[in-house]
């Protein structure tokens, strides 16, 4: 009866040693499976920045060309021109052009090829000019019909009291003037 006890006991012994195996085995398998599919929505996330970021590159370039031609073509600026008519030609074709480096530093940070402590250097920098402010103010209908959430209306506001600071600065250092916003929660350059 003992040996009888032993060998069931030994039996009883095996299997659950095999059934812990088993389950070591299974949850294993099942770790490695969740890793592989973590990689592979990692992957499909760089994918997509990419992605995004060709597109942008692709839209900055498009952006540009059409600019060109107009800055280049009357009649094609024409279409565009939304600015007052009283302004001069000559002062509208500058305006396209300081819209193509305020979209530029745009195209940057939406890439994410500039966070917003950057962005907020290269503004100040650009918007040092008198005629950088004049396109900021000619251009103040255009950015009213934006979304009120989006980033260019952040940036836009950004702008604004830069613009304003710089003004009110009592230095000639205009690099020290001007409080960078605190960072935006959302942005589209933060999550990439």
């Amino acid at each position: 009866m003992v040996t009888r006890k032993n060998a069931t006991g030994r039996f009883c012994s095996a299997a659950a040693g095999m059934l812990v195996a088993t389950a070591g085995l299974t949850l294993a398998a099942r770790r490695r499976r969740l890793e592989a599919e973590r990689l592979g929505l990692r992957r499909l996330e760089l994918e997509e920045a990419a992605s995004r970021r060709r597109a942008l590159a692709h839209q900055q370039r498009m952006h540009w060309e059409l600019l060109t031609r107009a800055m280049d073509d009357a009649s094609l600026a024409a279409v565009i021109d939304t600015y007052d008519k009283d302004i001069p030609a000559e002062k509208r074709r500058q305006f396209f052009y300081a819209n193509a480096w305020y979209v530029n530093l745009y195209y940057l940070y939406e890439a994410g090829l500039l966070d917003q402590q950057e962005l907020f250097g290269r503004l100040r920098e650009i918007f040092q000019t008198p005629l950088m402010r004049e396109y900021w103010e000619a251009s103040r209908a255009q950015r009213a019909t934006l979304d009120e959430s989006s980033d260019e209306t952040r940036i836009g506001a950004m702008v604004d009291g830069l613009i304003m600071e710089l003004d009110e600065a009592d230095t000639d250092e205009w690099w020290v003037v001007g409080t960078p916003p605190p960072a935006w929660e959302g942005t589209s350059s933060s999550g990439e």
